[in-house]
């Protein structure tokens, strides 16, 4: 609920705040209206459990910045001030300056200006609890980017990587809230 409040300000009249989501993610989004299964957005329930419990393919649908059938399409969404570096197995302050590591599994930490986990088991399913909350700590101004750890696509992995290409993405053409 912070996040929202502190995303929207005065944009919307109330916000409800049930606690801490266990998911974290958004909603999976799916397109059954063709002859095959789309996936619009991946979210909590991942592509292979609708590719088991539907017994078929299930194809990812590609980015959409002119007619999206879903949110969550766009090149550029949910996207923090600072620049994003995804798959980042090593620090370079030379290039990247100073770095904030969000941490996955038993990835490299050293030289980061400063880490916070998503999970250091390497658990998809905490990383995904804890991703937006660890997005926007790690938005700070004192740092000059954010890394992200590489994350395995498997899983809750794919809809992690999703949101986080997207964060990372240019934000010229379509700013993200």
């Amino acid at each position: 609920a912070g996040h929202v409040a502190h995303s929207l300000g005065n944009a919307i009249g109330m916000i409800l705040d049930g606690g801490p989501c266990g998911v974290g993610l958004e909603s999976t989004v799916i397109d059954l209206t063709t002859d095959r299964v789309v996936m619009l957005r991946p979210g909590g329930i991942t592509r292979e459990q609708v590719a088991e419990i539907l017994g078929c393919d299930v194809v990812m649908a590609e980015t959409d910045d002119t007619a999206p059938k879903s949110p969550g399409m766009l090149t550029s969404h949910y996207a923090p001030g600072l620049p994003v570096r995804l798959d980042a197995t090593t620090a370079n302050p030379a290039k990247y300056g100073n770095e904030i590591l969000l941490a996955y599994g038993d990835c490299n930490t050293k030289g980061f200006d400063a880490v916070l986990w998503l999970s250091k088991s390497g658990d998809d399913r905490e990383a995904a609890a804890n991703l937006f909350a660890k997005l926007h700590e790690a938005d700070q101004p004192r740092f000059d980017g954010i890394a992200i750890a590489p994350i395995p696509e498997a899983g809750l992995g794919l809809a992690i990587n999703d949101r986080m290409k997207r964060a990372a993405a240019p934000r010229t053409a379509h700013p993200s809230p």
